[in-house]
């Protein structure tokens, strides 16, 4: 079974997202999971985006980076440049892939202003995954 891991600063929404949406694009020939540099706790604003998309990530749990499954990974994705730079060494088999996006979590406002930046963060992650799913098949 191939893996991916999707890496960010905190795994509280970017790479929940990114594993949510993995998991549902990837089938069951992947094991997909997502972890951080920290572990901050799933945001509430990333699971209320992902479910507007039939996704549940309401059970997933925010996790710092396994040094076992990482170098284990067909591939890694950096969702931040935090996590990029920081990312723990791997061997010269994990191909990595970096997604510079915007931290939704640093949204500021009232809740349907920080909404409308998760949704759009989301919708990018959307995209890039299924086109990489596709790329990968």
């Amino acid at each position: 079974m191939k893996k991916i891991y999707f890496i960010c600063t905190g795994n509280s929404c970017r790479s929940q997202m990114a594993e949510g949406f993995a998991k549902k694009a990837f089938g069951s020939d992947w094991q997909v999971e997502s972890a951080g540099i920290e572990a901050h706790g799933v945001n509430p604003l990333a699971i209320k985006s992902m479910d507007e998309v039939d996704i549940d990530i309401s059970q997933n749990t925010s996790k710092i980076i396994d040094p076992e499954f990482l170098s284990q990974c067909d591939l890694v994705v950096t969702l931040c440049g935090d996590a990029r730079d920081r990312c723990p060494m791997t061997p010269p088999s994990v191909k990595k892939m970096h997604w510079p996006l915007e931290d939704p979590a640093q949204a500021t406002g009232s809740t349907d202003e920080k909404m409308k930046i998760f949704r759009k963060v989301r919708d990018e992650i959307g995209d890039r995954v299924n086109e990489l799913a596709i790329s990968l098949k």
